[in-house]
């Protein structure tokens, strides 16, 4: 029972849409009406600026440390692992909005720096440097949920965790397939652009 309603407060604080809140209270505009319409931080920062982009994105960060903390406070690896995958769904496809959510980037980030610092580190680091050079903030996103199970396997993290991570990048990428069609197709907008 524990369990179930673990899984059920980390979907339901993954589901919290910071994005969509911040730019409402904020800005009194809706996320889903404006720029590329996803309930995320890139698309908030197109729209609504830097600082609510900030806690949209710290917000979303946020939601993936605590339904992690949760899972390793309260059972271990397995339940922090099953935890993590609630928030990042709870985020994709919230409950609040319809069903219709972000793209599980931030909420990974948190997860992935409360559970594997080492590879939040070097998933900075790969994103910094992907974006910085082609300017799509996708195309880091993407790059860095493909890399990161092999992080994962390559510091021996428990299978759990691994699994875990796969799926996760799984989700990630799955989120962003409009976003590869448009990189594959040379229509992805770049940072810095204000509509897409």
């Amino acid at each position: 029972m524990q369990t179930v309603l673990l899984l059920m407060v980390s979907y339901l604080a993954g589901a919290i849409p910071f994005s969509y809140i911040f730019a409402h209270w904020f800005l009194d505009i809706d996320i889903r009406e404006e720029g590329s319409g996803n309930v995320g931080s890139t698309n908030v920062l197109r729209t609504a600026g830097k600082q609510v982009a900030l806690a949209s994105f710290t917000g979303d960060v946020l939601k993936g440390i605590l339904a992690a903390w949760l899972g390793m406070h309260f059972g271990g690896e397995l339940l922090a692992a099953l935890c993590s995958v609630a928030a990042v769904i709870g985020h994709c496809w919230p409950v609040y909005l319809g069903f219709k959510g972000g793209k599980g980037v931030a909420t990974s980030a948190g997860i992935v720096l409360y559970l594997f610092p080492q590879g939040a580190l070097i998933s900075l680091v790969i994103f910094i440097i992907v974006v910085a050079i082609s300017r799509y903030v996708s195309l880091g996103s993407i790059l860095v949920a493909a890399l990161l199970p092999f992080w994962m396997a390559l510091y021996h993290k428990p299978l759990a965790i691994l699994v875990m991570g796969a799926v996760m990048a799984g989700l990630v990428i799955f989120k962003h397939w409009e976003n590869i069609k448009r990189l594959l197709s040379g229509s992805e907008m770049k940072i810095g652009k204000t509509t897409e």
